[in-house]
């Protein structure tokens, strides 16, 4: 003899189950005759359908850039020999971000202020030769034109000291700029080069960012393009869909890109806890309307063949209640509810408990589930 298979059972099993039913109402002791009225209403929990707002949304692959980005480029040659900064790190303005080798440059200054040191010392010696040849001068021992020349030779001295000076200055801050500094305060991008490297001065250091200056570049299908206008809602969010900023379009291009017939659209973004990036791409979601819609729980549905189902309380004509099997037509998942789009309306009791058990038609007591 062969074995009820567990389809089988499942199928009978609301079948056996309202024969129990109709047995219970007979009683259980003695012979009693059936009660009139048919089968006992059984118990169960309902949620009554709520109204809820419902977005009409879209999900396209978004990169985020920055309105105010400095590039940092060296002012001098040479060889990298200290990074002080990594990507994302947050530095102030003149902050030093690396060093490029400074041996040759300080040797060029050492030169140049020992030449400095020098005619220091030459002008000393003119000064002080033009003084005792002034005073010679006047007592009549040297001739009027060997007091010009050592006025000249003071004038001379001192313009080449003066010269020497600018060179100094000039060579000290040549210096300055073997020490890469952040020429303004913001979140540092990514860092291409490495320690070894020799850098020109057409070489990208790396770049610093202004937080919260950032804009979501959003492609949006031409298909969708006439839906497209200022002021749309955008959110940005992560993997799991939670959402890390709310925006809204401030540009819509008014050109179509050739070659992937989609239209640019750009939001500004409010970056206050910096957890976004320059060239970041993100998942952005552009809100096209919203609208009022009944939800119910996810467990008060059944799924059967690719079709929806849901049994509702209806109240009858004796003044009780039975179920009713609805076929629904569902939208998105809104937390543990289904968006229902057709099928169910705002204050129907749906059944979250026992449906596997029930039969369309059979009465019900209705109980608003606590859960």
């Amino acid at each position: 003899m062969r074995g009820i298979s567990v389809r089988s059972f499942e199928f009978f099993a609301p079948v056996l189950f309202l024969g129990f039913l109709l047995f219970s109402t007979s009683g259980c002791s003695g012979n009693k005759p059936a009660q009139a009225g048919g089968p006992q209403a059984m118990p169960v929990q309902v949620k009554t359908a709520q109204p809820a707002k419902v977005d009409d949304t879209t999900d396209y692959v978004a990169t985020l850039k920055s309105r105010e980005t400095a590039v940092i480029m060296p002012q001098v040659e040479g060889i990298i020999t200290q990074i002080f900064v990594h990507s994302g790190q947050s530095v102030a303005a003149g902050a030093p971000l690396m060093q490029i080798d400074p041996a040759k440059q300080q040797a060029t200054v050492k030169s140049q202020e020992d030449a400095h040191t020098a005619q220091e010392a030459q002008v000393k010696w003119a000064q002080q030769n033009y003084e005792r040849i002034s005073g010679l001068a006047n007592a009549g021992v040297v001739s009027k034109q060997e007091l010009d020349q050592a006025k000249a030779n003071v004038d001379a001295a001192q313009a080449q000291l003066q010269s020497l000076s600018a060179q100094v200055r000039e060579q000290q801050v040549q210096l300055h700029y073997y020490q890469v500094v952040a020429s303004r305060a913001g979140i540092v991008g990514d860092v291409p080069v490495r320690v070894g490297d020799r850098v020109q001065t057409s070489t990208m250091l790396t770049t610093v960012d202004r937080p919260g200056t950032l804009e979501a570049y959003v492609y949006v299908p031409v298909e969708k393009s006439a839906q497209l206008k200022m002021n749309l809602p955008v959110q940005l969010v992560d993997a799991s869909g939670k959402v890390l900023a709310a925006s809204r379009i401030t540009f819509v291009s008014p050109q179509v890109d050739n070659a992937t017939q989609t239209v640019l659209v750009k939001a500004q973004v409010p970056n206050n806890n910096d957890s976004l990036r320059n060239a970041q791409f993100i998942r952005a979601r552009v809100v096209w309307s919203t609208t009022q819609r009944s939800v119910v729980p996810i467990i008060a549905v059944s799924r059967i063949g690719g079709l929806y189902f849901a049994f509702v309380a209806e109240a009858d004509s004796k003044g009780g209640y039975v179920v009713r099997q609805k076929t629904l037509q569902v939208g998105q998942i809104v937390g543990n509810d289904y968006v229902v789009l057709d099928g169910i309306k705002t204050g129907d009791k749906v059944v979250v408990t026992g449906t596997q058990f029930l039969i369309d038609g059979i009465p019900v007591i209705p109980q608003e589930s606590s859960s």
